[in-house]
């Protein structure tokens, strides 16, 4: 018979945070533009963890930020594409001027109607940020649910890796794609992203319009500013 007075104290299971609750508040709280930088030089001193938003010219990036932080105009909207030309910091804190984190926009790509200076500036301070920012923790590439992955969407994922940036893509515009296409548009993502050595292997489907998908976007900063130590 067993001695239960000297069997060993059953370890009890640390439970898990609540992440999408720490991710809600997070968001819920200050949040505002502090720095634009054009040239690689002019950044701001590295201080918080940084999560940058990427994406093509018109792939609803803005909408994405304000409805991502519960304001209507945190980032421009525009219908005119190729309108953020640098990198706009956006910090969040519990208090000012205490940062727990900064958004980073980054310039649009893949619009036709710039000029190759132009595009070619955007790149140089693209690559410099990716490959010389220790507090980047992960890129958010926005690709454009209707459509899936397209070339230029490709030239960034090939920039990114080349970068050994961590990088994450979000699907856009969920709100305008029929529901008996949407897990296929999933599955196509990953299949193009699954020989992709820096990319992180969770695909999340967004709307600005209705917010479907805006907690689980919380939901993974918030985890994954954790397993940073943040």
């Amino acid at each position: 018979m067993t001695n239960d007075s000297n069997s060993a104290p059953e370890i009890q299971a640390t439970p898990e945070p609540d992440f999408a609750e720490i991710g809600r508040l997070l968001f819920a709280g200050y949040c505002d533009f502090f720095w634009a930088a054009s040239k690689i030089d002019n950044l701001p001193p590295m201080g918080a963890l940084e999560i940058a938003m990427s994406g093509r010219s018109n792939v609803g990036k803005s909408s994405l930020l304000n409805a991502l932080t519960n304001r209507n105009s945190l980032a421009r909207t525009s219908n005119t594409p190729g309108r953020t030309q640098q990198l706009n910091f956006f910090a969040l804190a519990a208090e000012i001027p205490n940062e727990r984190l900064r958004l980073v926009d980054m310039p649009g790509y893949g619009y036709a109607a710039a000029s190759k200076g132009k595009i070619s500036s955007w790149t140089t301070l693209m690559h410099a940020y990716l490959r010389g920012r220790s507090t980047l923790a992960r890129v958010f590439v926005l690709i454009d649910g209707r459509h899936g992955v397209k070339d230029t969407d490709k030239e960034m994922l090939d920039l990114l890796d080349k970068s050994a940036s961590s990088y994450q893509v979000i699907l856009t515009k969920l709100d305008e794609v029929k529901i008996s296409e949407r897990e296929q548009r999933v599955q196509d993502t990953l299949l193009a992203l699954a020989r992709r050595p820096a990319a992180f292997p969770h695909v999340i489907f967004t709307s600005s319009k209705t917010g479907e998908g805006i907690p689980e976007l919380r939901t993974a900063i918030a985890r994954l500013m954790a397993e940073r130590g943040h």
